[in-house]
C-alpha cells in the first residue's frame, strides 16, 4: 500500500524559513478526512477527538513542523462539524503547544513539536490510530510459559477444580468491606503499611490456620500474596538458583513446573500412586544427587487427587532433615473434605523449619478475590518481604481488613461448612453419572475431598477430538484438563463450578460426544 497521492506530494515538498518558523513554501492538499476519523458515538467530545488525532499525526511525522493547517471554516466543512468545534480543537492544540497561530498568516504546526522518527512512514494514515503490533526491539521468547489461560464463551465448562463463585458470601464481604471503608480509623490502610500484609489479618489468619490445620504459628510467620501461584513464584525465585534440582510428582501442576524452570531449576519427577508421591523414589534421588526442593500437593495431589498418606508425610519430613531439601507444600484445596477429617499438613509436624506452606482463600471464597499466603519461619518471611516489595509493595490492605473481620466473626468458617455440603452432593452426583454412563470408557475413584475427579480413559478415545466436539455443543473442556500420551489417557473433571442441573447437562453432552467418538 502507498500513501494517498496528495500526502506523498506533501512529504516530498520542502520547507522554507519564514519569520523564524519553518513553513511550507507552497500549500499542499492534506487529506484530513483520512488523518482524522471521528466516532460520533464515542463519549469523547468531538473537538478532543480532532485535537488528539492531530497531535498523534504530528508526533508520528505525518504533519511535519511548519505545515500550515487549514482555516477553521475550511476544516469544519471537510470534517462535517460545526466551526466552533474546530475552533475549540485549535485552542486545545495551542494550549498544549502543538501549533502556532500567526496573525495575518495562519495556523502552523510549531517547530518545537516533538516527532518520533520511525523506520518508515505508515502504509495508511488510518494506521495512526493503531498501537504497534510488535516491539521495535528484540527479546527472548519463552516456550516455558507458552500455555495461555483457556477462556470460552460456552455456558458450561469443566475446570481443573474451581469453586462456584455464586456460593461466595458476597453480601457479608461487601458489608464488611463497606464498613472498613467508612471508618476513619481505617484510613491508614489506604497508605503504605507492612510489606507482609495487614497485621490484624495475619493475626486472625494465624489463629484460623492453627485451628483448622494444626499449625503453631503467629502473624510473623505469614506473608500475604495474590494467590498460590504468586506464593510459589516468590518462594521459588528466592530459594532456587540456576541448576538446582526440584523434585515433583509425575504428573504435577504444570504452572508450578513452569515457575521452577523459569527460575533455572532442573525438574526431576518421581512416581505417584494411590498413597501419593513415592518416598522410595525421593530417597533414591537424594542418594544420587543434591536435591534443593520437593514440591508436593499432599492433601489432594494435582492432578490425580490422591491423598498423601500420614506415614509418607512423616518419612518425607525425615528425609528433608537428613538431606537438607526444602519442602514446598501447596495446600490448594485443604478446606474441602467429605469422608472424614483431613490429614494434617506436613507443616503442622515440621519441627526443623524445612517446610514452606502455601495456601489461599481463592477456592474457599472466589478466585477473583486473589487472597493467598505463605507460612514459613520468621527469617524466611522477612526475606520474602524484601523480595515481594520489588514486584508488589503490599497486598490489598482494605480487603485483608474485611477478610480479618469475617474470620473474627466466624463468617468464613460458616461459609466453608455450608459450601462443603454443596460440593459433597456435586461430587456424589458426578460419581454416579460416571459410574452409570461411562463405565465402558473410563475408570475413576471418588476423591475424599477437593473439587475435581481424576478419570482414566480408554487409550483409543481421542480426548482432544472429544474436547473440540464438546465445545461445538456449548461445553468447554480446556486442554489443560487433558492428559494424553502413549502411556496415559486421562482427564481431570472439576465439578465445583456447576450446580446439579448444569452438571447433569454437561455430562449428557460429554456422553453423547464420547459415544460418537468411542
Amino acid at each position: 500500500m502507498f500513501l494517498p497521492f496528495a500526502l506523498q506530494n506533501y512529504y516530498l515538498a520542502g520547507p522554507s524559513v519564514c519569520s523564524g518558523l519553518n513553513i511550507m513554501s507552497s500549500p499542499v492538499e492534506i487529506p484530513f478526512k483520512n488523518v482524522i476519523l471521528l466516532d460520533r458515538l464515542s463519549g469523547t467530545p468531538v473537538y478532543l477527538q480532532i485535537a488528539r488525532q492531530m497531535i498523534n499525526a504530528i508526533q508520528r511525522g505525518v504533519l511535519v513542523t511548519g505545515v500550515q493547517l487549514p482555516g477553521t471554516r475550511s476544516l469544519a466543512d471537510t470534517l462535517d462539524v460545526h466551526r466552533k468545534t474546530v475552533v475549540a480543537a485549535y485552542h486545545e492544540l495551542d494550549a498544549q503547544g502543538w501549533i502556532e497561530m500567526l496573525p495575518n498568516k495562519g495556523t502552523f504546526v510549531t517547530k518545537k513539536s516533538p516527532v518520533v522518527r520511525g523506520n518508515a512512514l505508515p502504509a495508511s494514515v488510518s494506521d495512526l490510530k493503531q498501537y504497534p503490533r510488535e516491539t521495535g526491539f528484540s527479546f527472548e521468547e519463552s516456550m516455558l510459559l507458552d500455555r495461555p489461560v483457556s477462556l470460552s464463551k460456552a455456558d458450561l465448562e469443566f475446570t481443573d477444580g474451581l469453586p462456584d463463585v455464586r456460593l461466595a458470601p458476597m453480601d457479608k464481604l461487601a458489608k464488611a468491606y463497606s464498613s472498613v471503608l467508612r471508618r476513619n480509623n481505617n484510613r491508614k490502610y489506604l497508605s503504605y503499611s507492612h510489606v507482609e500484609g495487614n497485621l490484624w489479618f495475619r493475626d486472625k489468619l494465624a489463629m484460623y490456620l492453627n485451628n483448622t490445620r494444626g499449625l503453631h504459628i503467629a502473624a510473623d510467620n505469614i506473608i500475604t500474596t495474590r494467590g498460590i501461584q504468586m506464593g510459589i513464584y516468590l518462594a521459588s525465585n528466592l530459594l532456587l538458583k540456576k541448576g538446582d534440582n526440584v523434585v515433583v510428582g509425575n504428573l504435577s501442576y504444570y504452572v508450578a513446573n513452569m515457575i521452577f524452570q523459569q527460575a533455572g531449576a532442573n525438574i526431576l519427577s518421581v512416581p505417584v500412586d494411590d498413597q501419593g508421591i513415592s518416598v522410595e523414589a525421593v530417597r533414591t534421588l537424594c542418594e544420587q544427587k543434591k536435591i534443593r526442593m520437593l514440591y508436593i500437593t499432599p492433601h489432594h495431589h494435582y492432578p490425580t487427587t490422591v491423598t498423601l498418606s500420614a506415614e509418607r508425610r512423616m518419612e518425607l519430613l525425615n528425609l528433608s532433615v537428613k538431606y537438607g531439601f526444602i519442602i514446598l507444600e501447596d495446600d490448594h484445596d485443604y478446606d474441602f473434605h467429605y469422608n472424614s477429617s483431613p490429614v494434617l499438613p506436613l507443616a503442622s509436624a515440621d519441627g526443623a523449619g524445612m517446610v514452606v506452606y502455601v495456601g489461599s482463600f481463592c477456592k474457599a471464597l472466589a478466585p477473583g478475590l486473589r487472597s493467598g499466603y505463605i507460612v514459613a519461619p520468621q527469617n524466611l518471611i522477612r526475606e520474602l518481604g524484601k523480595f515481594r516489595r520489588i514486584i508488589d509493595r503490599q497486598g490489598d490492605l482494605m480487603m485483608e481488613q474485611a477478610l480479618a473481620e469475617l474470620l473474627d466473626e466466624g463468617e468464613i468458617q460458616r461459609h466453608i461448612k455450608k459450601a462443603q455440603k454443596v460440593y459433597h452432593q456435586r461430587r456424589d452426583l458426578l460419581g454416579e453419572l460416571l459410574s452409570n454412563g461411562f463405565s465402558e470408557y473410563l475408570s475413576f475413584k471418588s476423591p475424599p475431598g477437593g473439587l475435581a475427579v481424576w478419570t482414566e480413559w480408554r487409550k483409543d478415545i481421542n480426548l482432544m477430538r472429544v474436547s473440540k466436539e464438546c465445545l461445538r455443543q456449548n461445553l468447554h473442556l480446556p486442554q489443560t484438563l487433558l492428559f494424553q500420551t502413549g502411556q496415559l489417557s486421562a482427564m481431570r473433571l472439576g465439578f465445583g463450578n456447576m450446580d446439579m442441573g448444569e452438571l447433569g447437562e454437561a455430562m449428557h453432552i460429554l456422553k453423547s460426544v464420547v459415544e460418537k467418538n468411542g
